[in-house]
């Protein structure tokens, strides 16, 4: 499986305001996410954010949702992002793989990551870029996605992926993203 920006979109699951405090690599998290969107962005491909129980959760934090552009949070309350009919609609029909980045890594992340696999889309999880409260379900959940077909991967790999090659005349601008 190859990265190609027309065959792609990015989904940020739950980077919000009450959760990111609870996971210990939180900021670390949130700095690579904001790479994906970048990276994202200067590529043209769909980016589509969560928010689990905003109402109680708090909003997407601050320095990820001003890089989404003209978009409003998919609100559910499902865990699995997939059991919410806006995200699925949201996707763009030539989309055929899905990077994944957010929060929870065993809970929200895992069960939008198995729903995606079961409906036949290729999914790449930036393993820098998902977090959970605690290491041992973020461990396992990594293991158990990989074993389950999803390809792991990081934000530096996948943003190269997306550019391909030095001769893209995005790669300037990408260069900088990966300086961060």
């Amino acid at each position: 499986m190859r990265l190609t920006p027309s065959h792609t979109a990015l989904c940020v699951i739950d980077v919000q305001e009450k959760l990111i405090p609870t996971i210990p690599t939180g900021q670390h998290l949130i700095t690579e996410c904001c790479r994906l969107i970048e990276t994202a962005n200067l590529f043209n491909t769909p980016v589509l954010f969560t928010e689990q129980y905003p109402k109680g959760l708090g909003p997407t934090v601050a320095s990820i949702a001003t890089k989404i552009m003209h978009q409003s949070a998919i609100e559910k309350l499902s865990f699995s992002c997939c059991g919410t009919p806006t995200f699925l609609d949201q996707i763009p029909q030539d989309v055929e793989t899905l990077v994944v980045c957010g929060i929870e890594t065993h809970i929200c992340v895992a069960q939008t990551v198995l729903d995606m696999l079961r409906l036949g889309f290729r999914v790449c999880i930036a393993v820098d870029a998902v977090g959970s409260r605690h290491e041992h379900d973020h461990a396992v959940a990594l293991r158990r996605l990989e074993g389950s077909g999803a390809v792991l991967s990081t934000t530096e790999a996948i943003l190269f992926e997306l550019c391909a090659t030095a001769e893209n005349p995005a790669f300037k601008k990408m260069q900088r993203l990966v300086a961060k």
